[in-house]
């Protein structure tokens, strides 16, 4: 079966989680690892029989093959990287809170988005894990307001994702609103320092105008299948709780152990929801409707 090849920037932890992920893809080929320095995630690359380069985003946009880019940098760099990237005419995954295109949670809007998106944001790790649930509440329920914490494990939390704190808060808010649908939205992340370490657990929080419980169930649990469906370690952890207009939900993500441990739930979600973009990019470009 053909495949479209793709290219990731930034060898680290996710960027080498997303290399497994791809090489388990049924529509995606891996061709080129993108670093500035040497590393050991360049090294596994290598290992592994892909092209490698330390020439960062200037070799992705170099390579004619790549139609599909990751871009597991940061928000800053990524700034840089995405007016290169899309003038060599890359399609590109912004694994970072940088937001240079639109926001993309796979199970809601996906399909709704513009055949000719060439910069997907994937939100943040916590977005991907709350913002279906806050969205399959409002779709039903009308929220005014959400707020989500996001609890994860101090050992899954890199450089990247503590430099971007910030971003994270500021970006998983705005997909509240924008993406989920609520009129107002609020997201903290959590960093656990407890040891073993504990899985991602998300807990969405909703003030809603239309309180009806049979329907807010419903409407969560059918989001929670769809997400399994390319993540399948997301699970409901504690079903939607009402009290007056105020609604509950806790979610749990299990990371699926490609390369990182499976308490990196908020590194694998946001991987998986990735990956899963890509492979419905690279099945319009495949069936020529790009």
């Amino acid at each position: 079966m053909e495949k479209i090849k793709v290219g990731i920037i930034g060898p680290g932890n996710i960027g080498t989680d997303l290399m497994y992920k791809v090489m388990k893809s049924s529509s995606l080929e891996m061709k080129l690892m993108a670093g500035i320095v040497e590393s050991e995630g360049i090294r596994r690359a290598a290992g592994l029989g892909f092209d490698t380069s330390i020439e960062g985003v200037d070799a992705i946009a170099a390579d004619t093959e790549i139609r599909i880019v990751f871009d597991a940098t940061s928000a800053k760099a990524h700034l840089h990287n995405a007016p290169i990237l899309k003038k060599a005419g890359k399609i590109v995954m912004d694994m970072t809170p940088a937001a240079v295109g639109p926001y993309v949670v796979p199970c809601v809007n996906m399909d709704s988005l513009p055949f000719d998106t060439d910069n997907f944001n994937m939100v943040t790790c916590g977005g991907q894990a709350t913002v279906p649930i806050a969205y399959a509440i409002n779709r039903v329920a009308d929220s005014e307001y959400t707020e989500i914490v996001s609890a994860i494990s101090s050992k899954s939390a890199g450089p990247g994702t503590r430099a971007n704190i910030d971003e994270f808060t500021e970006t998983t808010s705005k997909a509240l609103e924008i993406v989920a649908g609520s009129d107002k939205g609020k997201a903290i992340i959590v960093l656990n320092p407890a040891n073993p370490p504990l899985m991602m657990t998300n807990t969405v929080y909703a003030l809603v105008k239309n309180p009806d419980e049979a329907r807010i169930k419903d409407s969560v649990e059918a989001i929670v299948k769809e997400v399994k469906s390319y993540v399948p370690g997301y699970r409901l952890r504690v079903p939607p709780v009402l009290d007056g207009n105020k609604v509950t939900v806790i979610v749990e993500v299990e990371g699926a152990g490609d390369f990182l441990p499976a308490y990196s739930g908020n590194l694998d979600i946001i991987n998986q929801a990735a990956v899963a973009t890509a492979e419905k990019v690279a099945g319009r470009l495949l069936g020529g409707k790009r």
